[in-house]
């Protein structure tokens, strides 16, 4: 019926860098051998997972890994805990580490100062993999903690380090900070968010008050998405989330409608082309 939609892609969204390194390492093995194990989903998102499967990615979990012998394992963007690696020296495992380097580096500066006996808070989504890697670092003696109400039970130590999942919002980081230091506890503070997400609240800002609506694309699953599309509603109250072509509701459309489309850090760029053309064949 032609609905005459005007449809722009926010060229600053789709993949990190992370990502990018890690899905390149996969596509590259898997260019030359039939098969590679990745240890839990390769980004959260799940039309990427399905491609990359087609290829011959075999996603296990914990379970599994402790089953295998002599075979190549990916160890994906949001990296492993010490006992991953103990296991994989024991099970004569290869693995083909894409960790990302700004979790790595996280993973560096809580290893160390755990070693310097410091008392060590998380500010993280329970179970999330790449909270799991951080929390490994100090044998599981980190408190993680993914809003501040959950502290008020506990009993805190009155000096203790404070460090961020790399995905979590820089806002809430440092409104926490100030909460913890205005109860009186001596904090000291590491903002250790990747601003490759956190720069692209400003990008987003400045892209979605210029449509009518927005559509953000991205799997349930990323932490990133939650904070990005958080974004979205706050500068453009008309932005609707979707994980997959199948999701879009055309009710939310009136012709001649300018629509910005936007993603995750783990949202790949094809995915976001296949939105746009499907909303512009309406």
């Amino acid at each position: 019926m032609g609905y005459n939609l005007k449809v722009t892609i926010d060229k600053s969204s789709g993949f990190c860098f992370g990502v990018v390194y890690a899905i390149d390492m996969a596509e590259d093995i898997l260019d030359h051998e039939e098969y590679l194990y990745c240890l839990g989903d390769i980004v959260h998102n799940d039309e990427e997972v399905l491609r990359l499967k087609a290829k011959g990615l075999r996603i296990i979990d914990h379970d599994k890994l402790h089953e295998l012998k002599n075979e190549k394992i990916l160890i994906r963007a949001h990296g492993e805990a010490p006992s991953t690696y103990e296991l994989a020296l024991n099970n004569n495992l290869t693995l083909i580490d894409a960790s990302c380097p700004v979790v790595l580096k996280l993973q560096n500066r809580i290893k160390n100062s755990y070693d310097d006996d410091e008392q060590i808070l998380i500010f993280g989504k329970h179970g999330h993999a790449e909270v799991i890697g951080l929390q490994g670092q100090t044998d599981g003696n980190a408190i993680v903690f993914q809003d501040i109400a959950e502290l008020d039970n506990l009993k805190l130590p009155n000096k203790f380090t404070l460090y961020s999942q790399t995905t979590k919002s820089t806002d809430k980081f440092y409104q926490i900070k100030d909460e913890l230091l205005n109860r009186g506890y001596d904090v000291k503070a590491n903002d250790t968010i990747c601003r490759q997400v956190s720069n692209r609240y400003g990008d987003l800002e400045q892209f979605v008050v210029d449509f009518d609506k927005i559509i953000f694309v991205s799997g349930k699953k990323s932490s990133n998405g939650k904070v990005l599309y958080d974004v979205c509603k706050k500068y453009n109250p008309k932005s609707y989330f979707i994980s997959n072509v199948e999701e879009i509701d055309y009710s939310w459309f009136k012709s001649g409608d300018k629509i910005g489309i936007c993603g995750a850090t783990s949202t790949p760029m094809w995915l976001m082309e296949k939105v746009k053309a499907e909303l512009e064949t309406y």
